[in-house]
């Protein structure tokens, strides 16, 4: 093989006999390879250009390190390998102060504080919370959970020292949390880091020794029991105090009923006697006569008589009623008897 050849062959073309060139065959597997890379290339993008939000999320579009909130929930389109998403969960989230969620061991690093007057106590908060603002969630602060935690044991420790211990164990509860609550929600809204406080609440609150602990649960039994026994006082009192108003509206109706009757009684007697007057004075003798008959009328119906007979030894008592005409012979005696 002479040198012409060898350069041929190296440029690709193989010399025939007949001094003419022939061109290889293009291999048939490099088509195949770059057409799967151009589908997978395709399919990485289209992947890359869809992301879906869920209900209970909010997402952050970036762009060019430029954040915008995306609130809508549903399949939301993005240029792929510009643009990134990064997801906030907004539902209502909680962490503990003071004890361990996982195996409900007691943290006292974060429980113990010293009240008011000077005793130590044992309290375990839950804190609620939920992302209000992803934008500021993600980019305002590092770890914007953290602050949360540290503003709340801060407020925490300032309320509990500013009551007693018998406040925070017994009848100071919902006063103490209301404080640390409106404290929280002040101090987020200068730090504005788009996290937003929704409730605390005491899990529970103890003397840090036994004895002591004994001691103010008997107190605080106590006071239930005291609470107890208003509270049935209060619905005696409740009960009774209608019945009561009941029966003296009920008194006082007939008081006045039988008021007005005596009234209209004693006006209606007022108005006989003018009128039995004025007849008198027009004929005193017939008027008295008159009065006279009337009266016996309704004295003597009540009335019996007794007759003798001519020899004075038989007697028989009649009722008026059988003088008067009257046939109900109601308390009629009959009888005979000697007379010594």
């Amino acid at each position: 093989m002479n040198g012409d050849s060898f350069r041929n062959r190296r440029n690709g073309f193989e010399t025939m006999d007949g001094g003419q060139t022939k061109k290889p065959k293009p291999k048939a597997g490099g088509k195949t390879i770059g057409l799967i890379i151009a589908v997978f290339v395709v399919l990485i993008c289209a992947f890359n250009a869809t992301y879906e939000i869920k209900e209970q999320e909010q997402a952050v579009l970036i762009t060019f390190g430029q954040a915008q909130a995306v609130t809508e929930p549903g399949l939301h389109f993005k240029i792929p390998f510009i643009q990134q998403v990064r997801k906030v969960n907004t539902t209502i989230q909680g962490f503990a102060i003071g004890y361990n969620l996982a195996n409900s061991t007691s943290n006292q690093d974060e429980s113990l504080m010293i009240t008011s007057d000077f005793n130590f106590i044992d309290v375990d908060f839950y804190v609620e919370y939920r992302y209000s603002d992803p934008v500021k969630a993600l980019y305002a602060s590092t770890n914007p959970l953290a602050i949360l935690g540290n503003i709340s044991q801060s407020c925490i420790r300032t309320v509990i020292s500013s009551y007693t211990v018998d406040d925070v164990l017994t009848t100071g509860k919902n006063e103490i949390q209301a404080a640390i609550k409106e404290m929280i929600l002040n101090r987020l809204a200068e730090h504005d880091i788009g996290i937003q406080l929704v409730n605390i609440t005491i899990q529970d609150s103890e003397p840090p020794t036994t004895e002591v602990m004994e001691a103010f649960k008997a107190v605080e039994t106590a006071k239930q029991g005291k609470e107890t026994l208003l509270n049935n006082a209060n619905k005696y009192r409740n009960e009774q105090l209608p019945l009561a108003q009941a029966r003296a509206d009920a008194i006082i109706k007939d008081a006045e009923a039988k008021k007005t009757e005596r009234i209209n009684e004693a006006t209606a007697q007022v108005a006989r006697f003018n009128a039995m007057y004025e007849e008198y004075i027009k004929n005193p003798a017939i008027t008295r006569q008159r009065m006279f008959y009337e009266a016996m009328e309704e004295v003597l119906p009540g009335m019996k008589i007794l007759i003798e007979s001519s020899g004075g030894n038989v007697q028989t008592v009649y009722p008026l009623d059988s003088f008067t005409g009257n046939q109900e012979n109601d308390g009629y005696v009959n009888y005979n008897d000697e007379v010594n």
